[in-house]
């Protein structure tokens, strides 16, 4: 991978904490979820419930697809990224709390303690995306413009 693009996806995982992530259910049809999520280099990290629908979801099917981006005024100024990954649950208990220890970093305006205490890893799924293609949308070079990336 090219180090300018890499260095450029880098900057987009870390300036933005939520993504949408799209899974199979068993019909079929996609089901599309916004969640939080931290990362580590181009390696995503996300959790959720025990029983979620997307936790059944990747356990049938590995394949996920997301998106990453913001709003803007400037239809020229609009930049994201999609990614076609495999989502693998995160099974090591060390892992998983170094995780959720790096979650509130996301976070650095919260000033006020969270109504609940945060998880620990045995009370939610937590999932390790890794990137399989990786389409970065860039319209300040040009009207949809994207760089497509295979890791």
């Amino acid at each position: 991978m090219d180090e300018t693009i890499r260095r450029k996806i880098q900057a987009l995982l870390d300036a933005h904490r939520i993504m949408t992530i799209a899974t199979l259910r068993p019909d079929g049809w996609p089901q599309a979820t916004t969640v939080g999520y931290v990362n580590e280099g181009l390696v995503l990290y996300f959790l959720c419930g025990l029983e979620s629908q997307k936790a059944a979801n990747i356990a049938r099917d590995d394949r996920v697809s997301l998106t990453i981006d913001h709003d803007t005024p400037d239809i020229m100024r609009i930049t994201g990224l999609s990614m076609a990954a495999r989502a693998r649950p995160v099974l090591d208990p060390a892992e998983g709390g170094r995780i959720l220890r790096l979650l509130p970093g996301k976070y650095p305006e919260q000033k006020t303690p969270l109504p609940i205490p945060m998880p620990t890893a045995d009370q939610v799924r937590i999932f390790r995306i890794e990137p399989v293609v990786i389409s970065v949308l860039d319209y300040s070079l040009g009207f949809g413009h994207t760089d497509l990336v295979t890791c």
